[in-house]
Formats: structure tokens, C-alpha cells, sequence
């Protein structure tokens, strides 16, 4: 492409978009920046403070779980307190937790406060996802949550080297710089984005809110459930780059820096290939796109059990990461194409919570099979669980009806946190088989 054609590319990417946005999409950056304990957790028990693999993934265990705790919880507080009170909430209960938890020693202590975080750096994901749904008008969604899905990689591309090298200085000096950048994305959130929340439509004295949603409605959606079992699995799998993969390189004599530089391959990867793979895959049948990612993601980290080098261990992140780009985009779209307006938060928290399920199994899972098989069984099980999800997906999708995929002004894919679509997303009834795959893609680690 021409130089010409890359700054028309750039200006159609980011034009048009409201500042609030813009804010937003800056203190997700600001706390992306700051990511250290998710990351280097797993590396600072077993290395730094001497603790077993199975300890330290019982401490991520418990992370996972107060997210899970969080989850629902915050999607209910942001459909009924508001967004920006939800995210100022979370963000400094994180700030505090994070700054309180580089102090602990006692590992009681440690465990209790991991809980703590995790419950708190979770809540703010409903509500940013929410926000933005809010604030961006429907045919510019896809192209908004690209933008802020590479502000999360970009920042987590950034972190991962950076906090890998301040960890073999200090591990505190990455909690409390979390904790700081955490802070002032609380600021910039409270000095510069509004109150987002849709008004409620007025009734009559004594009359429910029509089509009012609660988790109960959630949770009798089949399809919906469907999508959040099958991403469950999926999310399990890749958790594993973040509990399974810093242990076992540990066990091969690598440093938190070896692990930080083969981790940091994820964040560049999406951050180069996010846009031009989506604006591939779009037009594609999203039956096959997340069966192939799936088993895409199994096998790729399946391939971690013949690494024993950094580079090596780079190159199966570079095999997962393409399942990630494929994979995240297709499945976040059906999400939002299934949650209506008026109930987002309480949807997106559910979806939100498969991660935070995985989050809490991931570890566990993988500290008993290292501790007690070898890291081989443990990469041997993802490649078993992306079979499974490839499966899973073909069952729920195979007598779906998709139409024609519907673009948007500006075909820009989004990825990790969540994503809302450019189309249907504010009718609050989705007709039966009429699921859309826009682009996206997922975890802000996420998920």
C-alpha cells in the first residue's frame, strides 16, 4: 500500500469519533500500561518469594474468583448505578488492593488480598464496554472497539517488557506502579468522561419497566448461554499464556524477562495484524472461522511442549496469537448481535464472566498437572480442549441461519474486551437465527 493509502487508511480508522470516546479510549491505554499482577504473578510467588506451582496457581485461583464474584455484580451496578460511577468504583478499590497486596507476605494474606483484586480490576469491564457502546453511534462501533482493543494490546505489548525487566529489579516497584496508573486512569475518567447511561423511558406509576432484564433472563437465553459455554472453553485455553506458560518457562530456567519478551510477541502480533486479518476474515463463514481458531488455539499451545528456548517459546505465542485475531472477532460479534440495549450491562457481565470462570479453573488446572505430571500433560490438554470448543461450535452454529454480513462505513474489527456490533445492537429483540458475526477481538486479558 501507498503512502497515501496508509494515511487514508489511518484517517478513515479515527475519524468521526466523539471525545468522550477519545478519554476512554485513553485511560483504557493509561491501565494497560500499568498491567503487572496478572501478568507476573505466577513469577513472583515461585521465584521471588519461593512458593510451589500449585500455590501460586491457588493464589490466581483466587484472583480468578473475586472476578467472578465481580462480574455479574458490576454488570447489575451498571445498568442501575451508571457506568462512570461503576468504573471510578473499581478503579480505585484496584488501585488500593494492588498497592496493599505488593506488601503482603504472609501467604494467608497474600491469597486474601489476590481475591480482592482480582474482584475489583474485573468490575470496571462491564461498564467500560457499556460506555462505549453508549457514546459511539452503531455504524461506528466496530471501527471504535478496534481502536480501544489495540489501546489494550498496545499497552499490554508495553507492560509485558517493561514490568518483565522492573521485576528483576523490584517486584514491588510493579505494584505500586500499577497501582499509580491505575489511579490516574481513575482521574482522567473522572475529570474528563461523563455519565453514559441511557434514560429510562418514562411509565405509568406502578408499571415494570417493559422487556425489563434480569441475570434470570440472561440465563434462560439457550443461545446466549451457548456462546458463553463455548467461550468459556476457549478463554481457558488461552489463560493458559498467562499461568501455565510463566511456570513452565521458569522450570526450563528462563527469567521473568525471557517470559515478559515471549509474552509481549501476543500484544505486537495483534496490534500489527489485528486490522488487516479481520478485514480478511469478515466476509467469511463464521461456522469455519471458529472451528479453525479453535483448534488453531488447542494445537498452538499444544506446540509449547517442544519449546525449551525463548525463541521458541515466541513462536508458539505467535501460533496462538493468530487463533486469538480469528477467533475473537467472530465470537464477540454473535455476542453483541444477542444483547439487547436496554440490558448490556447485565449481558456483558455474563459474558464477561466466562473469563473470569477461566480465570479461576486455569490455574488450578494448571498447577496440579505441572506439579504432578509435567508441563507436556498440560499442553497436551489445551490441544484436547480446542477440539472440544472446535466441536462446540460446530453443534450450536451448524443449523443457524447467518445472513449477509452487514458493513459498517468503516470495516475495522474489533478484539479482547468485548465488542459491540455496528448493527442490530440497539433493538432489544434479536429474531430467531439471526446471528451476525461482525468483526472484533477479545480477552482485555480480556479480557
Amino acid at each position: 500500500m501507498s503512502v497515501a493509502g496508509l494515511k487514508k487508511a489511518a484517517h478513515e480508522t479515527v475519524a468521526g469519533l466523539p471525545r468522550e470516546f477519545w478519554w476512554l479510549w485513553t485511560s483504557t491505554l493509561v491501565n494497560r500500561l500499568g498491567a503487572f499482577v496478572a501478568t507476573f504473578m505466577a513469577l513472583y510467588l515461585t521465584l521471588d518469594r519461593g512458593y510451589s506451582a500449585s500455590y501460586a496457581g491457588l493464589v490466581a485461583a483466587l484472583h480468578g474468583l473475586g472476578g467472578v464474584v465481580s462480574s455479574l455484580g458490576a454488570g447489575v451496578m451498571t445498568d442501575r448505578l451508571g457506568r462512570r460511577p461503576t468504573m471510578l468504583i473499581a478503579q480505585l478499590s484496584t488501585a488500593v488492593s494492588v498497592a496493599v497486596l505488593g506488601f503482603m507476605v504472609h501467604p494467608v494474606a497474600i491469597a486474601g488480598v489476590a481475591f480482592v483484586v482480582g474482584m475489583a480490576s474485573n468490575a470496571s469491564r462491564p461498564a467500560v464496554q457499556a460506555m462505549m457502546a453508549d457514546i459511539v453511534r452503531p455504524e461506528d462501533r466496530v471501527r471504535a472497539f478496534s481502536l480501544n482493543y489495540w489501546a489494550i494490546n498496545l499497552g499490554f505489548a508495553v507492560s509485558s517488557a517493561g514490568a518483565g525487566f522492573i521485576a528483576e529489579y523490584s517486584y514491588l516497584a510493579g505494584f505500586m506502579g500499577e497501582a499509580a496508573l491505575t489511579l490516574l486512569c481513575a482521574v482522567v475518567v473522572f475529570l474528563k468522561v461523563p455519565e453514559s447511561r441511557p434514560e429510562a423511558a418514562p411509565r405509568a406509576a406502578g408499571t415494570p419497566p417493559p422487556d425489563d432484564v434480569r441475570l434470570g433472563t440472561v440465563r434462560r437465553d439457550g443461545r446466549y448461554m451457548g456462546v458463553v459455554g463455548l467461550s468459556f472453553l476457549v478463554a481457558l485455553i488461552f489463560q493458559q499464556g498467562y499461568v501455565g506458560l510463566p511456570v513452565a518457562m521458569g522450570t526450563d530456567g528462563l527469567s521473568a524477562s525471557d517470559f515478559g519478551t515471549a509474552i509481549a510477541v501476543n500484544g505486537v502480533l495483534i496490534v500489527a495484524l489485528q486490522i488487516p486479518v479481520t478485514r480478511f476474515i469478515q466476509h467469511r463463514d463464521p461456522r469455519r472461522l471458529l472451528i479453525l481458531s479453535s483448534l488453531l488455539a488447542g494445537y498452538g499451545f499444544g506446540l509449547t511442549a517442544f519449546a525449551g528456548s525463548v525463541g521458541v517459546y515466541a513462536l508458539t505465542v505467535c501460533v496462538w496469537t493468530l487463533a486469538e485475531i480469528v477467533n475473537a472477532p467472530t465470537q464477540t460479534g454473535i455476542v453483541v448481535q444477542l444483547s439487547p440495549a436496554h440490558g448490556r450491562g447485565r449481558y456483558q457481565g455474563m459474558y464477561t464472566m466466562s473469563w473470569s470462570v477461566a480465570a479461576l479453573v486455569a490455574p488450578l488446572m494448571s498447577g496440579f498437572v505441572i506439579d504432578h505430571y509435567g508441563a507436556a500433560w498440560l499442553w497436551g490438554t489445551c490441544a484436547v480442549l480446542g477440539t472440544v470448543a472446535a466441536a462446540g461450535y460446530w453443534l450450536l452454529m451448524r443449523n443457524l441461519e447467518l445472513p449477509e454480513p452487514v458493513v459498517a462505513a468503516s470495516p475495522v474489527p474489533e478484539n479482547r474486551a468485548v465488542a459491540e456490533g455496528p448493527v442490530a445492537a440497539e433493538s432489544p429483540v434479536v429474531a430467531e437465527g439471526s446471528v451476525v458475526a461482525e468483526g472484533r477481538a477479545v480477552t482485555e486479558r480480556a479480557v
